[in-house]
């Protein structure tokens, strides 16, 4: 029985854009045109390819003359293989709360990396020294787990940003404990364009041994990295890449992606407009009596508190996440294909539906 004979067909409408997650977006056109060129003909798998190869020396370019990259599927592998690299078995993560990596990833450090996470409650999703120590002791106790990495997101899961003296700050407390320091970055572009300075000078220039650097929220059709700034500081990442199951097979079409974002200056155009996006929509929110911005917006996240009924009307409209639903709060996200007139008209439907 031959099947059905079907024609690949859009199934939605390419006007139709939400406040939900920079994930939603599609795939920036420069980076969809280096798919198209890396595609076509045979290149060696695995990461034996010249694309992969050339990505090293941009990745080297912004992140110092040691800095080597390894292409992973997805943010979630690259955080687990990054903090297996800097861990024994018996090692232990000091994180914010609030972290990806300890609400959002479904346990995987822990279940798939076999890691335990040591959270500090913080008021704005950032850890300082004083707040990594509630959990940074007990090296000797073999009752407990072993603290060895401390891990920071940037931004923060909730939209705030370090500057790079934090950064360091933080580096050096830990690194005087002897413990090292991931950096979660799956949207290091959008701090470091808020910023305005090199991803550098939040990373390795600060003291940072392992990143997870992220593309797909900035423009990537998929793909992330997992970049080691320490050589001292880990071994044996293509054996531990593939044990966790993150080793692309056509490595190239993740790292022309990559290539792409970070050889010239897409990689900040995208993320400083998404910024940019953030702030205006923060700015039209405030005029809305009765609406309540929770965090600085330093990123390209604006959370609010608003009545439960409008979130739920508005969310009809525009595709949105409750943050703590029983407290009324939200995420709104905005992305490199965020425009001004989404903005403008999702604010005034944020009106219509306060004045109801």
């Amino acid at each position: 029985m031959n099947p059905p004979k079907t024609d690949a067909r859009r199934h939605h409408d390419p006007e139709v854009r939400g406040f939900a997650s920079d994930n939603y977006a599609g795939v920036h056109p420069e980076v969809l045109a280096a798919l198209a060129l890396a595609n076509g003909g045979h290149q060696v798998a695995y990461g034996e390819d010249v694309y992969t190869e050339n990505l090293q020396q941009v990745v080297r370019s912004h992140f110092g003359p040691t800095a080597e990259a390894f292409p992973v599927f997805n943010g979630t592998g690259a955080n687990v293989v990054a903090l297996q690299a800097v861990t024994d078995r018996w090692g232990a993560v000091i994180c914010a709360e609030s972290a990806h990596i300890n609400v959002d990833e479904c346990g995987a450090p822990e279940r798939v990396g076999g890691l335990k996470l040591l959270t500090v409650p913080t008021p704005d999703g950032k850890l300082t020294p004083e707040l990594i120590d509630r959990q940074a002791y007990g090296w000797d106790d073999e009752h407990r787990a072993m603290p060895q990495v401390v891990s920071l997101a940037q931004a923060t899961e909730l939209g705030t940003v370090y500057t790079p003296e934090e950064i360091r700050a933080i580096c050096e407390h830990a690194h005087a404990h002897g413990m090292k320091v991931h950096l979660d970055g799956s949207r290091l572009a959008n701090a470091a364009a808020t910023l305005n300075v090199p991803m550098r000078a939040l990373t390795n220039a600060a003291g940072v041994d392992i990143l997870s650097l992220g593309g797909t929220k900035n423009g990537a059709l998929f793909g992330e990295a997992v970049v080691v700034l320490n050589q001292d500081a880990v071994s044996h990442m293509k054996h531990l890449r593939k044990l966790s199951m993150q080793l692309p097979s056509k490595m190239r079409f993740v790292s022309v992606q990559l290539e792409a974002l970070l050889a010239r200056d897409l990689w900040l155009r995208n993320a400083a407009h998404a910024n940019e996006m953030a702030q205006r929509l923060a700015e039209g929110v405030r005029a809305v009596h009765g609406v309540e911005i929770l965090y600085p917006v330093q990123a390209n996240a604006v959370f609010a508190r608003l009545p439960h009924d409008v979130s739920e009307r508005l969310q009809k409209r525009f595709r949105f996440y409750f943050w703590d639903e029983a407290a009324g709060d939200v995420r709104w996200m905005c992305a490199f294909d965020t425009t001004e007139d989404d903005v403008d008209t999702f604010v005034a439907a944020l009106k219509e539906e306060m004045a109801r």
